[in-house]
């Protein structure tokens, strides 16, 4: 992992978008499943769920969700004090800010997954891209080698193929 850190790889992969430099293809899919990029404001992680299920038809990595329609948006209010913290209305996880709470409640942490592992093997399930790139990266399961994440996400990203393993 060191040797895969920024510290001997640099900023290798940019933002087709805004052109910020990221070390792996994991920080650019969680920058851009975030909608943190400036220039593209309408992407999120419903939006890059569309874009990889078009170009996985097969589904090598994305699930076919027959009933998805996005992403349900949760909010806690000041009721979610229970006499000692913040506490999360599904899992029960207790927080010190309503804040706090509210960045729980906005992360995928309770949203369908929607890509697994494309190693027949492993299987594993994701709820965000991000996720998914960042188990084939850390090379974990023995799908593929960190560098050929690094392209075949690329290909993803700066073309309109199919995704292909």
């Amino acid at each position: 992992m060191h040797l895969n850190s920024r510290v001997h790889k640099g900023d290798q992969i940019g933002c087709p978008f805004c052109e910020k430099g990221f070390t792996a293809a994991t920080g650019l899919t969680h920058h851009l499943e975030k909608g943190s990029c400036p220039n593209a404001p309408g992407l999120s992680r419903d939006k890059v769920y569309e874009i990889v299920r078009s170009r996985d038809p097969q589904g090598a990595i994305s699930k076919n969700l027959l009933g998805w329609y996005g992403s349900v948006e949760y909010a806690a209010t000041e009721r979610s004090w229970n006499g000692d913290a913040y506490e999360c209305y599904i899992c029960h996880r207790e927080f010190n800010q309503l804040n706090s709470l509210n960045q729980h409640l906005s992360s995928p942490t309770h949203q369908q997954s929607l890509y697994h592992c494309p190693n027949t093997a492993c299987r594993m399930d994701f709820k965000n891209l991000a996720a998914m790139i960042n188990h084939l990266e850390s090379e974990s399961c023995g799908f593929m080698r960190f560098d050929a994440v690094q392209r075949t996400m690329g290909n993803l990203i700066s073309s309109n193929r199919l995704l292909s393993f």
